[in-house]
């Protein structure tokens, strides 16, 4: 059953088979939302108006490299796209604490919601700093659009920096798009693809042409497609909140039992990842990565922003050899939704990037689970990317609902299944 702890392979019996296929249908999932949810990339998905016009790989492209060669400077256009009257342009300053606040508000009210709107994500400003400001970013490339006689923030999109493979090819620079937001109210004015076709523009300025994104929809045209896991760690809470039910002739006790975990993680030279393991967490994953046909290429800089722990933000562990050296990592960042007309929130963890070379991948993610909901996460999330699956099912994860597309633009190569897929965008 659940708290069985040994390493020997878990064989589900017919009860904690009914359990999971139980979550797999009323799992609480933290995906982005359906192509019915009210999103304004999502409403213009359907039809491709916009998309169709983009330099995106058709399916089954079979040329690789770029779609549309770069163009320099003197070539691109050199000033903003125009705004619908009453709205301007303006950058987002990450260390100006007013406007955190403001982008976390706007996140906070309009952004990821699923269909039944039960929860929202609910970025914490620690978080979002975190995951604007890598190495090389740009306040240009925080793009926000203000009510012009207020001054409201009422939409944003952004782009940082990274030095993306695609399969065989060298390493390109590109950028990550991610937080397109915008105001409920306004999603008529259409300001989403003048958004992203202005940091496009900005992007181009800067001598980057490709970005790599994902997305919950299906756009033209996806390069993989990766599918949610959720591990309950606290299927008592998920119950009581609404996102979990009971199966027929199932107590709440028996599903605690099924998904305990034990106090203690199992491997002794386990511990917090520190400053001073970075060039040997750097390595480690720099190798790992190699694996696959799309990751990024990072820097030490980045390995230390991107993976140092920070607290409710990022956590980090290594196991440390006898001689010192590193050669297990694992990591997680938090996520948490709120759970509307709950007043409550739910408390998420994500993988990040892990690698298992001295112990089992099924050793090292129990350990990361223990670890988590240490931290208080009631779920923890995982994409069925890279080895994802060597634990998944050992682990009692079930599947989950959502499925995120990824995206590379201006980049044309062939699809990449699951396994291929090297890189986790937030």
């Amino acid at each position: 059953m659940g708290d069985e702890e040994g390493n020997e392979k878990h064989t589900l019996s017919e009860t904690e088979a009914a359990i999971i296929e139980m979550l797999k249908k009323n799992q609480v999932t933290t995906t982005p939302p359906p192509a019915s949810s009210n999103n304004k990339m999502t409403t213009e998905a359907q039809s491709h108006p916009f998309w169709d016009t983009q330099p995106m790989a058709a399916g089954g492209a079979t040329k690789e490299g770029p779609i549309e060669a770069n163009k320099p400077q003197d070539e691109l256009r050199q000033t903003p796209y125009t705004m619908p009257p009453g709205f301007e342009w303006a950058n987002l300053k990450v260390d100006d604490e007013g406007h955190l606040l403001e982008l976390y508000d706007l996140l906070a009210n309009n952004y990821v919601e699923d269909d039944e709107a039960l929860f929202r994500f609910d970025y914490s400003q620690d978080f979002l700093r975190w995951a604007l400001t890598p190495p090389g970013y740009r306040d240009d490339f925080l793009l926000c659009v203000r009510a012009q006689k207020s001054g409201k923030l009422v939409a944003f999109i952004s782009a940082v920096p990274a030095s993306v493979r695609v399969r065989e090819a060298e390493p390109t620079s590109m950028v990550e798009i991610n937080f397109l937001c915008v105001h409920k109210k306004l999603r008529s004015k259409r300001l989403a693809p003048v958004l992203i076709k202005e940091i496009t523009r900005r992007v181009n300025m800067s001598g980057v042409f490709q970005a790599v994104y994902t997305a919950g929809v299906v756009l033209p045209v996806p390069v993989g497609t990766a599918r949610y896991n959720h591990r309950s760690l606290n299927p008592k809470k998920l119950v009581e909140v609404g996102f979990s039910r009971l199966a027929p002739r199932m107590t709440l006790a028996r599903l605690q039992k099924l998904y305990k975990l034990p106090n203690e993680t199992s491997t002794p030279t386990l511990r917090v990842m520190t400053i001073k393991d970075v060039p040997a967490v750097h390595k480690l994953l720099t190798r790992y990565l190699t694996k696959f046909d799309l990751c990024v290429c990072f820097t030490e800089d980045e390995i230390a922003h991107w993976l140092l722990p920070r607290p409710k933000v990022i956590n980090s562990y290594v196991v440390e050899g006898e001689d010192g050296s590193i050669s297990d990592m694992c990591s997680f960042y938090h996520l948490p939704s709120t759970i509307l007309g709950h007043d409550s929130t739910l408390f998420a963890a994500y993988s990040y990037y892990n690698v298992a070379t001295s112990i089992s991948w099924e050793q090292l993610m129990k350990d990361c689970l223990i670890l988590a909901k240490r931290e208080g996460s009631d779920v923890f999330n995982a994409l069925n990317l890279m080895e994802n699956d060597e634990f998944l099912q050992e682990l009692k994860f079930g599947y989950g609902d959502g499925h995120l597309q990824y995206y590379l633009y201006n980049w044309a190569c062939p699809s990449m299944k699951p396994n291929d897929i090297g890189i986790v965008l937030l």
